[in-house]
Parts: C-alpha cells; structure tokens; sequence
C-alpha cells in the first residue's frame, strides 16, 4: 500500500502556498494595469491620483505595476474609485484546503483499515481541466476509483447532497464515501436527514468496510463512520 509521509504532507503545503502567492501577485498585475488604463483614459497623471489617495507618485506607479505588496483591499479600493472602477471580489472553491488535526485524524482511520492491495492518495484534483475541487482521498483498487469526501462535523443536508452529487459527476470516480466522524453529533445527523439522502448511499457502513479490508469493490456509495 502506498503510504504517505510528513515530507510529502509538507510539500502539498509549500505548493500550496506558493500556489496562492501567484495567484495573488497575478491579480495585482491585471488590477494594477486596469488601473493603469482607467487612469489614462482620464487623463490624469500618477501625480494627482497619488495625491486624490494621500499617497506619492512613487507609490501610485507601483501599484499600477503590481509591486505593491501586502495590499490591504480598502486602500485597493481607493485606488479603483480614483479612476472610477470598483472593486468586486470573490472566492472560488480551490480544492487544497488545511485540514485539522481531527480531519486527518479521520481519513487516517480509514486508510488503516484498506486492504493491502489499495492504493490510497490524498487531496487529489478532480480531472477536469481548470476545476479546482480536489477528493480529500482518492481509493484505487486496480480500475476501480472511490472518492472520499470526509466530515468531521456534518451539517446543511441539502448543501453536502448537492456538493457530493456534483462531485462523484465530475470527480472520475465509480464510487463515493462519505466518510464521518462516529460522534454523537453525526449519528444525530444522519437520523435527521431524509430519504433521498440516504438513498443516495445504499451500502452500509459495516458492508463497505468489509468489502475495502479486503481490497473488493464496496458495490456502491457508502457512508463510512469511523
């Protein structure tokens, strides 16, 4: 079975990092050249934008440039409305994110329990070209791929239903756990959900576990508590 190690974990971390710095750096550029633009087609000079903001010439031409790091978002806004552009943001699902000790914890579990045969990874990007969610594991046995979304603490039904639906349709996998904490919480949880949510997940726990302790096919989606 392939393992994973502290290095690697280390390295999804340093890449992750790394990732987000240039996504940041890039959209300083394309906002600092828009603003560039905007400044230009008003005809004002870095000078008196600087100025309309309190800050110098110098300071203006490098947040045009992009150079202006750690930006904070009201003095980006600022800088927008002086040449009359506003500032929308949003945020994008990304796939990578900082698990919890109690998170890994819980996808530990249940790599403990797979057969020797499987092949376990972790935060793997779904297939599609420019989609950013990723599995937090991805099972192989053989051909056979099973995603496993894990949730220490459940909530929002409807939410998790539709996320995971999404999911196992874009995420190349021929079966999907749902891997949970066995807290009361979560049996609470699943007592509360209805039947078109479980009738999405037709193997038993205790099936799927011994089905993957043996590196077999689980015969459908499962909710796995561990």
């Amino acid at each position: 079975m392939w393992r994973g190690s502290a290095s690697a974990a280390m390295t999804g971390h340093t890449k992750r990092d790394g990732r987000a710095e240039r996504q940041a750096q890039q959209a300083l550029l394309v906002l600092g050249r828009e603003i560039e633009l905007a400044r230009l087609n008003h005809d004002l000079s870095q000078a008196a934008a600087g100025r309309a903001m309190g800050i110098s010439a110098a300071s203006w031409s490098r947040l045009e440039r992009g150079r202006s790091t750690y930006l904070p978002l009201v003095t980006l806004a600022r800088a927008l409305a002086v040449v009359g552009l506003d500032l929308h943001i949003r945020a994008y699902p990304g796939g990578h994110v900082v698990r919890d000790t109690a998170h890994l914890q819980l996808l530990e579990r249940l790599r403990s329990v797979l057969g020797s045969t499987a092949r376990w990874r972790t935060e793997v990007p779904l297939p599609n070209p420019g989609d950013r969610r990723a599995w937090d594991a991805l099972i192989q046995f053989g051909h056979l791929r099973i995603g496993v979304e894990a949730e220490t603490r459940a909530r929002d039904a409807q939410e998790l239903q539709r996320r995971l639906a999404l999911k196992q349709r874009d995420g190349g996998v021929d079966r999907l756990i749902l891997l949970l904490a066995d807290t009361r919480h979560n049996r609470d949880f699943l007592r509360g959900v209805g039947a078109g949510f479980l009738a999405d997940f037709p193997v038993s726990s205790r099936q799927a576990l011994d089905r993957l302790a043996v590196s077999a096919d689980p015969g459908g989606n499962a909710i796995v508590l561990l």
